[in-house]
């Protein structure tokens, strides 16, 4: 009979049913005497007249009652009450393995994890004589504090095994009559995990759960089962005489030492496997250190009887440069010309920070020996540093927010940009110095002659300032025949020559896109390659993206020509397709480093509560580039694309799509907007002249063109962005930042950037609300219209602020740490908004309803999602304020890894 809520165990009142199976019944229940939450585990009734099941039961009481250990269920107590036994243990929250594997594989980092945790609880229980007989995904529970083994009905009590290398010398007696629970020649355990000494009803010991322990490790890592049949005869003879399909036929990026480790655990002679959990342990803390896939890595299997340490041998290798989990394990063979390859990804807590307006992506020092990229850690943003002889990653003092990084030639400096600065570093010692304004730059490059070269906005061309500090100058203009941004600048060897990209953004997919070769003083500027992202130069090769696909092309730095024809490096290589760059980067000693694009179709649409808790996924992956949802909360808004983005609506009730713009009039992200009664979408669009950002707007429902609301001012510059930002509340005005380039481009002088209201009635004439100091994309007006929440910089660094509408002047700066993206809740008193970087999601209380605007403390409602770091608007809050729409990567722990290829030129001899 099921207990139900309010019934008393002694001092233990049950709550709720927590589950169930064959051995017990787990209730969730309250210590009364210590006011804490406990699992109750009671043996059903049908069982308690069973004297072999009442003796499983006080044996699982026994075998935890002497185990303490943090990867083990703890129990705190037992007891009799009306017949009923039961077993008072700690409560854990969370999910049971076999829950999470029900939706996929796990990310190889945390394989490895949980691995070695189960082998932590292991270790412990076999150390105290206690072997598990029944390990499996369902009888591991995933918490907070980690994994724990539970469920020790089926446990084996015996005399401690002498594990020397874990230092337990830990033992505990058989009771009187303890002999196994089951008669000789008979099964316990669950057929698909257990070991052929098991399956043939012989004596079960320690080496017994490391079986199990290779298929729990098997099926986290690839997501399916090691041993599957139709019948329990048919997996019997799976686990007797098949071997699983290799980890890496199911899981290619898997590490290929784990395949042969997992093969060891569950090799049919139990004297072949690895014959402690102590063992198995330390191959993968190895593992995990080391990070992931190595092409020359093997391993070395267990001699009979007797455990041996993995060995990572590499025959022909010079020498293995040995560094941390988050870069890479790398081979030093330039005598042996092989190509050599690893796989690795970010260690626990970092997130690399590779792509967005403010990514940093993976760049090796000329001389190979470092590397430098942006990562977060517990939503702080800046630069790291990871040198090959060195097992621990450097955070970069004073490169806080810092983005697209690059060398000095000797490898000793590094320049970066920050606070809307061009900024160079010394490594060596001291605090960055800023070079040049670069509010909104695209990457900048070092040459032999002491000149930096960078673009410092996105639409500007190349510049040229000492680094040593000194006046910048425009070298290379941007042909606005053609063209609207020059970016990506790469100096070759000479220090007198370079590479950039140029492109116009009403059609980045054109034929005249391209890399161009150059020189600092003008006289050499021609297209020399046709594609949509940067180039570089390493190894007498010119490197550049087709898709995904690196290419590399024989190329004459001094003459600009490239010789014979393009070759395939690898693939999947990542490319940021909102600033046209490639996640690659490559050293002169034939080092080569990309990082991977998984495969993923697209950034994900993530419902997420107050807490940070996500709650649920909006339909399938896709390039989900902005979000806005609707002034009822019932519908959403999101831009989709790459070059060419489209306009959709989600309805969230019906759960379908309609697409709101067709052709190429979108400008980029589109920065959809909804009329205050959501009849109505305005959005950026491309003017006539394919140059200009102009505003238009549709009906919601689909019927009729894109109507134009503000076309380029004819008096204006030869190159004016208008950038929507919100629709006034009492659907007559229409809230955008105006912008003419600022002194970075040859083609405008411009006094400031600006935030203008555009009335919708009358003489439809824009006016100036407020002039900024920098480049703004974010502004948004109160529910009730009176005030208007803007980002701008006094010191180099956005911050939120609140001024009145119409503006007299007053501001109320609300944030202090940095702020992007401000929204509104619907009845004015909240405001939201991240911090830089999208890892922080911010919320402060205000008051607006008097003459003077109230802020009160700012709080931190949750921080370290995986969100797309986009330009604006990469989320959204619902009219209350207690569900937030975010456009994510996915799961942080599955962000692309990084692969190393050493000798990559080797790759092209083979073609």
């Amino acid at each position: 009979m099921a207990l139900t809520p309010g019934t008393k165990l002694g001092p233990y009142e049950i709550l709720s049913a927590a589950g169930a199976g064959g051995m017990g019944e787990v209730y969730r229940a309250k210590d009364t005497r210590l006011d804490r939450t406990v699992a109750i585990k009671v043996l059903p009734e049908h069982l308690s007249a069973n004297p072999e099941a009442k003796q499983r039961f006080e044996r699982e009481a026994r075998a935890i009652s002497s185990l303490n250990q943090p990867n083990l269920c703890t129990l705190f107590d037992i007891g009799a009450q009306d017949g009923v036994d039961y077993l008072v243990m700690e409560y854990m929250e969370g999910e049971s393995l076999a829950t999470r594997l029900s939706k996929g594989p796990l990310p190889i980092q945390q394989v490895l994890k949980i691995g070695i945790e189960i082998c932590e609880g292991l270790e412990k229980a076999h150390a105290s004589g206690i072997t598990h007989r029944d390990l499996k995904p369902g009888n591991i529970m995933l918490t907070k504090s980690g994994a724990k083994l539970m469920d020790f009905g089926l446990a084996k009590i015996g005399s401690a095994i002498n594990q020397p290398s874990s230092g337990m010398s830990a033992t505990l007696s058989s009771p009187v009559g303890g002999q196994p629970l089951t008669a000789q020649g008979s099964m316990v355990g669950t057929f698909q995990y257990m070991s052929p000494e098991q399956v043939e009803g012989k004596e079960a010991d320690a080496r017994s759960d490391i079986f199990a322990l290779g298929a729990v490790l098997y099926e986290m890592a690839t997501g399916k089962r090691a041993f599957e049949g139709k019948t329990p005869a048919s997996v019997i003879a799976a686990v007797l005489e098949r071997e699983p399909a290799p980890i890496s036929s199911i899981q290619p990026m898997s590490p290929i030492p784990l395949d042969a480790l997992v093969k060891t655990c569950m090799a049919k002679d139990a004297g072949e496997r690895w014959q402690t959990a102590h063992d198995v342990k330390l191959q993968l803390k190895q593992m995990q250190m080391m990070g992931s896939q190595s092409d020359m890595a093997t391993v070395t299997a267990p001699r009979r009887k007797h455990k041996e340490m993995l060995a990572w041998s590499v025959a022909g290798v010079m020498a293995l440069l040995a560094i941390s989990a988050l870069v890479y394990s790398y081979i030093n063979s330039h005598k042996t010309g092989q190509v050599f390859r690893a796989q690795l990804t970010a260690p626990n807590k970092l997130q690399f920070n590779f792509v967005g307006e403010f990514g940093g992506p993976p760049v090796l020092s000329p001389d190979g020996t470092k590397l430098i990229y942006s990562a977060f850690d517990s939503g702080k943003k800046q630069l790291y540093l990871q040198s090959t002889d060195s097992l621990t990653i450097q955070p970069i003092q004073g490169t806080e927010d810092g983005f697209y990084p690059f060398w000095s030639p000797d490898s000793h400096s590094i320049g970066f940009f920050a606070g809307g600065k061009l900024n160079r570093l010394d490594l060596n010692g001291g605090s960055p110095t800023p070079l040049a304004d670069a509010t909104f730059p695209r990457g900048g490059s070092w040459g032999r002659s002491g000149e930096i070269i960078f673009s410092p906005q996105y639409g500007s061309g190349i510049w040229m300032v000492s680094a040593n500090g000194g006046t910048a100058k425009e070298i290379i203009p941007v042909d606005t025949k053609t063209y609207d941004t020059n970016r990506w600048a790469w100096y070759l060897p000479d220090g007198k020559h370079f590479l950039y990209l140029a492109a116009n953004h009403s059609a980045p997919s054109g034929p005249n896109t391209g890399v161009f070769f150059a020189s600092t003083d003008g006289k050499e500027n021609r297209k020399i390659l046709q594609t949509l992202a940067n180039a570089i130069f390493a190894s007498d090769h010119i490197l550049f993206l087709r898709g995904n696909t690196l290419m590399a092309q024989s190329f004459d730095p001094l003459s600009g020509q490239l010789k014979g024809e393009p070759v395939a490096v690898t693939d999947k290589v990542d490319r940021d397709s909102a600033p046209w760059h490639g996640s690659f980067t490559a050293s002169e000693n034939g080092t080569l480093i990309h990082a991977l694009n998984i495969g993923v179709e697209g950034r994900l649409l993530q419902w997420f509560d107050r807490s940070g808790k996500m709650l649920e996924t909006v339909d399938k992956p896709d390039q989900y580039l902005q979000v806005r949802i609707s002034p009822d909360g019932k519908k959403f808004a999101t831009t989709i694309g790459n070059a060419n983005s489209s306009v959709w609506i989600y309805d969230l009730a019906k759960k379908n799509w309609s697409k709101m713009t067709f052709g190429t009039n979108v400008n980029g992200y589109g920065n959809p907007v909804w009329s205050p009664d959501g009849t109505q979408l305005a959005f950026n669009g491309n003017g006539t002249s394919g140059t200009d950002i102009v505003i238009l707007s549709k009906l919601v429902s689909g019927a009729g063109e894109e109507k134009l609301i503000l076309d380029k001012d004819p008096g204006g510059a030869l190159y004016t962005a208008q950038t929507l930002l919100d629709w006034s509340p009492d659907n007559k005005t229409l809230l955008y930042v105006r912008a003419e380039y600022n002194q970075y481009s040859s083609r405008s002088k411009e006094e400031s950037y600006q935030l203008n209201l555009l009335p919708l009635t009358g003489d439809k004439k824009p006016s100036l609300y407020l002039k900024l100091q920098n480049l703004t994309s974010d502004g948004v007006i109160s529910p009730d219209g009176r005030w208007i929440a803007y980002t701008t910089s006094q010191s180099g660094k956005n911050e939120l602020f609140v001024s009145p509408l119409p503006w007299n002047g007053a501001k109320w700066q609300v944030s202090t740490t940095g702020a992007a993206n401000p929204h509104w809740r619907k009845d004015g008193k909240e405001l939201y908004y991240d911090v830089p970087g999208f890892a922080q999601i911010m919320t402060v209380e205000v008051d607006g309803h008097g003459p003077t605007f109230s802020v009160s403390a700012t709080h931190e409602l949750f921080r370290g999602h995986n969100i797309f770091n986009g330009y604006n608007n990469s989320w959204s809050v619902t009219p209350d304020g207690q569900r937030f729409l975010l456009i994510t990567n996915g799961d942080s722990n599955n962000q692309p890894p990084l692969t190393v290829i050493q000798n990559w030129t080797g790759l092209l001899q083979k073609k």
